[in-house]
């Protein structure tokens, strides 16, 4: 790979260049564009912007159970439909070069204490994916804080001087540059604000497309990936108090809902992160009541683990009368055998899939469907193969972050080429599809399937 210098240059540095470019300037000289990214700086802060309007509340969902068990000191606890357009191509096969320079800005919050580990994951795969197809494009790394109004002001800085803006990272600056008039320039939010999606939610501006990754439009392509294998069964819902499980539980709901499928959500109690053993108790009896057709786990890998043995495990001091209060009852199906419970088909997201560094060697969630990454799942993918994973194994969490800068690259980099018109791209991160350019942009990601075998998930044709 070819080296990449890219270094904080001290204040006396910089002003030296800035007179040097600009003597340059007034010469008639045209400066040489580094070959290497430039980390900048943040600017000063402008006057407060107006945040977005607060989106309007979910529609409502089916209420969840709730086991009524004393606990020791704590209380009781889709897919596109239109058709191909002559104006669509795949990224990678019908981008036309170009000899025009493109300078692209990457906004990050890298010393951040709350995001500044995943704006460095996200860095070096933009980075890598960057060093692979660099042709006739500079990169400058803008370093940002985490405050709203600061990077409005860098944000403003940016777009004066460069072709495409790629940022910011936080949910709360996102929302903060869209409300702004200053998206003036193409704009890939890595990102989505607040209420993004939902009905009333405002639109982004034209120039800005968002494509973050998101776990609840995995839990709605769960869904969609579901009822295409059990048409007309009704699903469980399985979550915790958690608030991100239960935004994956809703989404799951909402679009199995649309589907016009019955659904019933459960939430477990999980003192410390584990599943409470009455609780488990009591929904192994209600399933033995009420079978469902399919579970879906809007929990963690560790937790669906603790779920599967559960259910795998000898029926032994289950009681005759659990307590259980539901607002949403399935209908009545005779009893299943408790052998059974094991077998009952469950779904989930990427967040079943803690990575190589936290696998688990045995076999409870052998069977458990999921939806992740390309390059998480599928290392023989032909974009996979192709770029280079970090020296340093961090998390799961940091290494799709990792593929998200690969992929907005690769997107910001098919912008420049063609500024208008429909594209796909085989991503690291899914199959993409982009509308940019058109009026209001859009994007789309489908994640690739995988199911359990041997302890590891493993892609699977959907």
């Amino acid at each position: 790979m070819k080296s990449m210098r890219l270094s904080l240059r001290s204040a006396a540095i910089t002003t030296i260049a800035a007179v040097a470019v600009a003597a340059l300037s007034a010469c008639g000289s045209t400066p040489i564009p580094p070959m290497a990214p430039i980390i900048s700086p943040s600017a000063p802060p402008p006057a407060p912007v107006q945040p977005l309007p607060k989106p309007p509340p979910e529609p409502p969902l089916p209420a969840a159970e709730t086991f009524a068990i004393d606990l020791p000191g704590g209380a009781a606890a889709g897919n596109r439909a239109d058709q191909a357009r002559p104006d669509e191509r795949a990224a990678d096969e019908r981008a036309l070069p170009s000899n025009a320079p493109v300078n692209m800005a990457l906004l990050l919050p890298l010393r951040s204490e709350t995001l500044g580990a995943a704006a460095e994951s996200l860095r070096a795969g933009f980075m890598a994916a960057w060093e692979r197809d660099r042709d006739n494009v500079t990169v400058t790394v803008i370093e940002t804080t985490d405050v709203p109004q600061d990077i409005l002001s860098t944000y403003a800085s940016a777009s004066e001087r460069e072709d495409i803006i790629i940022g910011p990272l936080a949910r709360s600056a996102v929302a903060a540059v869209a409300a702004s008039p200053l998206v003036s320039k193409p704009t890939i939010a890595l990102n989505y604000p607040e209420g993004y999606g939902s009905a009333g939610a405002a639109p982004l501006p034209p120039k800005m497309l968002a494509m973050g990754l998101s776990i609840e439009e995995e839990a709605r392509q769960a869904a969609q990936w579901a009822a295409a294998e059990h048409p007309g069964a009704s699903a469980l819902i399985l979550t915790t108090s958690s608030a991100w499980q239960r935004r994956v539980a809703a989404a799951f709901a909402g679009q199995w809902q649309r589907l016009g499928q019955p659904v019933r959500m459960v939430e477990l109690n999980a003192p410390n992160g584990y599943l409470s053993d009455p609780d488990l108790v009591q929904l192994r009896a209600r399933l033995a009541q009420d079978p469902p057709g399919l579970l879906f786990s809007a929990m963690g890998a560790d937790q669906t683990r603790q779920l599967r043995g559960a259910l795998g495990a000898p029926l032994t001091t289950e009681p005759t009368n659990p307590v259980i209060s539901t607002a949403d009852a399935m209908p009545a199906q005779p009893p299943v055998p408790v052998s059974a419970f094991g077998a009952l088909p469950v779904y989930g997201t990427s967040a079943l899939n803690p990575g190589a560094t936290l696998a688990f060697a045995g076999p409870e969630l052998d069977g458990v469907r999921l939806l992740d990454l390309p390059w998480q799942v599928q290392r023989d993918h032909p974009a996979v193969m192709v770029y280079p994973h970090p020296v340093q194994a961090g998390t799961a969490d940091m290494e799709r972050l990792y593929a998200l800068g690969i992929d907005a690259y690769r997107v910001a980099r098919e912008i420049s080429r063609h500024p208008a018109g429909r594209f796909h791209v085989d991503g690291v991160t899914g199959r993409l599809t982009v509308d940019f350019g058109q009026g209001a942009a859009s994007f789309e990601r489908v994640e690739q399937p995988a199911i359990y075998k041997n302890g590891v998930p493993q892609a699977v044709a959907k």
